[in-house]
């Protein structure tokens, strides 16, 4: 049986993903994984030589790039292919060029290595996101090649600080070069369309049409300062733990978003199970794996990651201080807002250390189509649908300008591939297969099937 990927790439006349866009992907993969682009946050960054990297690579193709920054080194590329109809809506994909922190002595490889080794991609940014960086330039690169165009102008984003507030990265170029993104009503971008393995041999594809939304949280307690051996009711460190605790332990009670509400119904339906919306956390119990990926956006949450007081042990301190990771669902926000007032208590401020929107996009546009078709015509038996991310990316950022945002950086993964585990995990890897079907499948999705045109 012929190898149906490879047939569809030639399926308009002369090939477009090509033998060379195929080594590419992975090269281009490993090379922006050996660029460090850590990100510590609070303005430590630079993105820079990765940026002339993904410049150098459009221009070669005649591709103009243009290089910005906020600041020196926090570099971000954009770029705009033309479509064939200039009547039509834009589409942006963007990725970003920053990565968390690794420690190499926690890692089998080194993390910016880069080394390709055993059909696999190592390193920090293999699979966030450099990965779909790397796919994004081999796809445009081979449409350069033989001479195609996508029926509506693709704008690209390759974006600095995505993995702290987004300051000098999408928050900058959406505020001060929203110019550059005339026309686009959608985007595409990380942390969907990946392969999920799921119960009885299914294939699912969860595609992101939502995210939850950020909310970062200081609490301060006040309190008396004084020495450790007296009473102390007024004990800011006692305010601070009590409440924290609260947060800790709090249930927050189920908030079905519409993305939410389908992903539950669709997949009630792959396991032949009732869609009891009712009662979710019972429904969840019977889509097995499949569950993973929806549990944690069916309600708010807030979880605490970091305590500051005190600086001797006999000394009872004036204040304390935690953060706490909340993510809000869509329409959630003010019952998170009144719920933090409730558990916090009299005792204890809060404010927003680092504040995003939550999103939701359509399910049932053409796009969502587009992107489903294109999966499963490259993994056919295998089922796409939507989610919600728990977490955000810079779809928030660039919805300010109007831009309704996808998860779609397709993988084809093998059977026991733990995707999110390497999410600013150790050892961060990607298939060297995953990245050609990932090529594939954005090229069908974004020239489209029927009216790609050559010129």
């Amino acid at each position: 049986m012929a190898d149906r990927s490879v047939e569809a790439s030639h399926e308009h006349g002369a090939p477009v993903v090509d033998d060379v866009a195929l080594e590419e992907v992975v090269r281009f993969t490993s090379d922006l994984v050996r660029i460090d682009t850590t990100n510590r946050g609070g303005g430590d960054g630079n993105e820079r030589i990765a940026a002339e990297y993904v410049a150098e690579r459009l221009a070669e193709v005649g591709i103009e790039p243009a290089l910005l920054e906020k600041t020196p080194g926090r570099s971000n590329v954009v770029a705009r292919i033309p479509g064939t109809d200039p009547s039509a809506d834009a589409l942006l994909v963007h990725g970003h060029l920053d990565v968390v922190p690794a420690q190499a002595d926690d890692w089998t490889v080194h993390p910016f290595s880069g080394e390709v080794r055993d059909g696999v991609v190592w390193g920090r940014g293999a699979i966030d996101m450099k990965n779909m960086d790397a796919m994004v330039l081999a796809c445009v690169r081979a449409w350069a090649r033989a001479g195609r165009r996508p029926p509506r102008d693709i704008v690209l984003a390759f974006t600095a600080d995505e993995e702290d507030s987004a300051a000098y990265g999408s928050g900058y170029l959406a505020a001060e070069h929203a110019d550059l993104f005339a026309g686009c009503t959608e985007g595409i971008s990380e942390s969907g369309a990946y392969t999920v393995h799921a119960d009885n041999g299914l294939r699912i594809y969860p595609v992101a049409a939502g995210e939850r939304g950020t909310a970062w949280l200081q609490l301060t307690a006040d309190g008396r300062a004084g020495h450790g051996s007296k009473i102390n009711h007024e004990n800011a460190v006692v305010h601070l733990a009590a409440a924290v605790t609260r947060i800790g332990e709090h249930r927050w009670p189920v908030r079905l978003t519409a993305t939410v509400r389908s992903a539950l119904t669709e997949l009630a339906a792959l396991y032949g199970v009732p869609a009891d919306l009712d009662d979710v956390d019972t429904l969840l119990d019977k889509l097995g794996i499949a569950a993973a990926f929806v549990r944690p956006t069916v309600r708010n949450s807030a979880n605490p990651t970091m305590l500051q007081a005190g600086y001797k042990v006999n000394v009872i301190p004036g204040t304390a201080t935690a953060y706490i990771d909340g993510r809000v669902v869509p329409g959630g926000q003010d019952e998170f807002t009144s719920t933090m007032d409730r558990l916090t208590g009299p005792h204890v401020r809060w404010n927003y250390h680092h504040h995003e929107v939550p999103l939701e996009a359509p399910v049932d546009s053409a796009s969502f189509a587009a992107m489903r078709e294109a999966l499963e015509h490259f993994d056919p038996g295998a089922v796409a649908v939507p989610f919600c991310m728990s977490g955000g990316t810079d779809a928030k950022q660039f919805s300010r300008l109007g831009i309704t945002g996808y998860g779609f950086s397709p993988l084809r993964l093998p059977p026991g591939f733990d995707y999110p585990a390497l999410f600013h995990g150790v050892d961060e890897h990607v298939p060297v297969d995953a990245l050609h079907f990932g090529v594939r499948v954005l090229d069908r999705f974004l020239r489209g099937t029927a009216t790609e045109e050559s010129v």
